[in-house]
């Protein structure tokens, strides 16, 4: 029986996720210690706000990420769907808001069915094409708001309350996200779709060959993204208040940030939807930690950009490790 228990802990906590619990309940200890403010009833439901709208995009990203992809227009997305959104809501303030919510995730769709389009169908490599989108989406979001802003004043009552409604303290968008990462956990790990996608990154060659459906797959992952950043987009205005133009400008280095946290591998095949809860929740925890110590919002958006750059490298090293034994082989030679 005891050694049963041993092994069952020692196999829990060699899985990365409670490794990054470790580190989630280190950052508390350490910010608690450092700031009176950080276990405070507001800060601890920001923290859980932050969680919540980094993991609802996150978990898309984590996805195309598994196909060996990867998506840098998720905050242009976001951009576009918050206006939207919030313009439809200040337009039209007597359609009903979950009218409103399908619609901006209909918008999601349409701009990352765009992204699948060209990735899955034409072959163009993503990080040309989710360059490309990140720069028309942008644009078409300043044609739409131009110099102006959109308020909470003119919003339809009740809009804030979609993402801020709370249950016994718990804010209304933690729940949301918490639901699409349980649906999403159970989907790559106990379904064949979801298996496909890992199998597609982790060699998209043999993937082929065993039937599986890389295009479907490829164009599947972009869409669920867009549909994600479409409901962000619609939390961003009920929690912020205030949409323009430049709503979600560099949020795609945070979405990156908190996946590579989470140990999705950036060359696709490898990682957890557990893992990228976790990773968007260091990540928040950081940020307001170091918010609330006064610390530049300049060093933290450099942090997340070593983040990226550290684990990039790590994964490159670490595979290259792995693939050096077999330098050594030679083909066999056909006997004569």
């Amino acid at each position: 029986m005891g050694t049963t228990i041993t092994q069952w802990i020692v196999r829990v906590f060699n899985r990365r996720e409670a490794s990054l619990l470790l580190v989630f309940l280190v950052l508390l200890a350490t910010f608690s210690l450092l700031s009176s403010r950080f276990l405070t009833t507001g800060t601890l439901t920001q923290l859980l706000i932050n969680t919540a709208i980094i993991v609802i995009v996150a978990v898309g990203e984590a996805l195309v990420l598994f196909t060996r992809n990867i998506d840098v227009s998720v905050g242009s997305m976001i951009g576009v769907t918050a206006v939207f959104a919030s313009s439809t809501a200040s337009d039209y303030s007597s359609l009903p808001l979950p009218f409103i919510v399908l619609a901006a995730c209909l918008v999601g769709l349409i701009l990352g069915s765009v992204n699948g389009v060209l990735v899955a169908r034409l072959k163009v490599p993503s990080i040309m094409v989710t360059l490309g989108t990140l720069y028309v989406f942008r644009g078409l979001d300043s044609v739409l708001t131009g110099s102006n802003q959109i308020t909470s004043q003119f919003l339809a009552p009740g809009y804030a309350d979609i993402p801020l409604w709370n249950f016994a303290g718990i804010p209304g968008i933690f729940m949301y996200a918490a639901v699409i990462v349980v649906i999403t956990h159970v989907f790559v790990e106990r379904t064949y779709p979801g298996r496909s996608l890992l199998a597609l990154g982790s060699n998209p060659v043999a993937a082929e060959k065993l039937g599986i459906a890389s295009r479907k797959l490829v164009y599947g992952a972009f869409a669920v993204t867009g549909v994600l950043c479409g409901l962000a987009g619609v939390m961003w205005g009920g929690l912020y208040g205030t949409v323009d133009s430049s709503v979600g400008s560099g949020f795609e280095i945070v979405i990156l940030a908190a996946v590579v946290i989470g140990g999705v591998s950036t060359l696709g095949g490898s990682g957890s939807i557990a893992g990228v809860f976790m990773g968007s929740a260091i990540l928040s925890v950081i940020s307001v930690g170091l918010a609330l110590l006064n610390v530049s919002q300049f060093w933290v958006q450099a942090l997340q950009g070593a983040v990226i750059l550290a684990a990039v490298v790590a994964e490159l090293v670490l595979r290259g490790r792995d693939r050096r034994p077999m330098a050594g082989l030679r083909a066999p030679v056909a006997a004569k």
